[in-house]
């Protein structure tokens, strides 16, 4: 039995003091033993965030790191930085990274071994935009990112680490969202591309989120799908009773 993962996405918001009463009132606030609660802050609320919730299930994720350990990369953060502060999870791929910032697959790639090789869960992230959604290339476009993502990489390294979030990108901060059914044909055909990739049992292991403008008004509908085990959550994350009631959305 897959248990959801609910992860709160804070992109380029929340100041640490922000984040200090962000979690003081989330702290206040009943929340679900049946959820997996996740929350990823910029670099600067990493070392607030680990500690105040060092002894809490809730877990913690940064939203990039580099592939190598250290060196002379002005401005990268290194897996092991993550690792010595205790986070637990780490996105790759969003699509802001790949659009704005251009990171390719053959640099996802590193990121993901290099995530891995220090016990740092990766979100992967994926999804086509508008253009590829209308033309009906949708699954193509998130087999190859996950086709060239995971490549080299077995299977034993993936089992308990990997997430994968299925964002289509006309989705995510436009106040869209793909239909509840839409968002589970793409995480059925993400699972059944694993067990083409891997063995079934990894796919059936492996927990796929949706992520696209996901709010306590429909995160419901979207958990009641069989492949959806979660959601990576934007701007309803920002606020500590909107990101509960996602939270407790089975109650």
């Amino acid at each position: 039995m897959r248990r959801p993962l609910i992860a709160g996405n804070w992109k380029m918001n929340m100041t640490d003091g922000e984040t200090k009463k962000f979690l003081d009132k989330l702290k206040s606030l009943k929340n679900s033993d049946n959820v997996e609660v996740c929350i990823i802050s910029p670099f600067t609320s990493l070392k607030t965030l680990t500690e105040f919730l060092n002894e809490t299930e809730i877990s913690t994720g940064a939203q990039n790191l580099y592939y190598e350990d250290n060196g002379a990369f002005t401005g990268e953060i290194s897996p092991i930085m993550l690792k010595d502060l205790g986070v637990d999870y780490v996105i790759i791929g969003h699509s802001e990274r790949r659009t704005i910032f251009k990171e390719d697959d053959e640099l996802l790639n590193k990121k993901i071994i290099a995530a891995l090789n220090h016990n740092l869960k990766p979100i992967l992230c994926c999804g086509e935009n508008l253009e590829q959604r209308e033309n009906n290339i949708q699954e193509k476009i998130v087999e190859n990112q996950i086709r060239s993502d995971l490549k080299g990489i077995s299977e034993e390294e993936l089992y308990s680490k990997l997430v994968i979030a299925y964002e289509p990108i006309w989705a995510i901060g436009t106040g869209k969202t793909a239909s509840s059914d839409d968002a589970q044909s793409m995480c059925k055909f993400i699972r059944n591309l694993l067990t083409k990739l891997y063995c079934e049992e990894l796919a059936d292991s492996v927990r796929i989120q949706y992520g696209g403008s996901v709010k306590p008004e429909n995160v419901a509908e979207i958990m009641s799908k069989d492949d959806i085990d979660g959601a990576l959550v934007g701007g309803a994350s920002l606020d500590a009773e909107s990101f509960s009631k996602l939270i407790n959305y089975g109650k």
